[in-house]
């Protein structure tokens, strides 16, 4: 049902980079890449993630409220995202573990204080 989503950036080149490294643990690479965006995905016929700069060419920020959640196969694979953010600059925002009902996840924030959960079922 998604198509993509975008997170905005205020540096597109970091945030390249952030993404080529977290997302390249889930088997994802860039699909899109231009002077206003880098979009990522596991393959042409996946959902994509994009970093974009505004389209008003007003400043990014980060949406109240927003989140991206990540699908892991693994509590090991959630575990290790979390600790790549977090090793690429990224924000804690919840470290991994069993959130009840058999939902595994971990909370972090991008370099432009995008939030995002990698989570699995337990």
């Amino acid at each position: 049902m998604i198509g993509y989503v975008t997170v905005g950036t205020n540096d597109l080149d970091k945030a390249g980079k952030f993404y080529d490294a977290l997302f390249a643990e889930l088997g994802a690479k860039r699909l899109m890449d231009n002077e206003r965006m880098v979009g990522w995905s596991t393959a042409e016929d996946q959902p994509l993630v994009l970093a974009i700069k505004p389209q008003d060419g007003n400043k990014a920020t980060v949406g109240n409220g927003v989140m991206v959640s990540l699908a892991a196969p693994s509590a090991a694979l959630v575990d290790k995202l979390h600790a790549k953010a977090l090793s690429l600059g990224g924000a804690d925002e919840g470290a991994p573990g069993d959130r009840g009902d058999g939902f595994y996840g971990a909370y972090f924030r991008d370099l432009d204080g995008n939030k995002y959960c990698a989570f699995c079922n337990i």
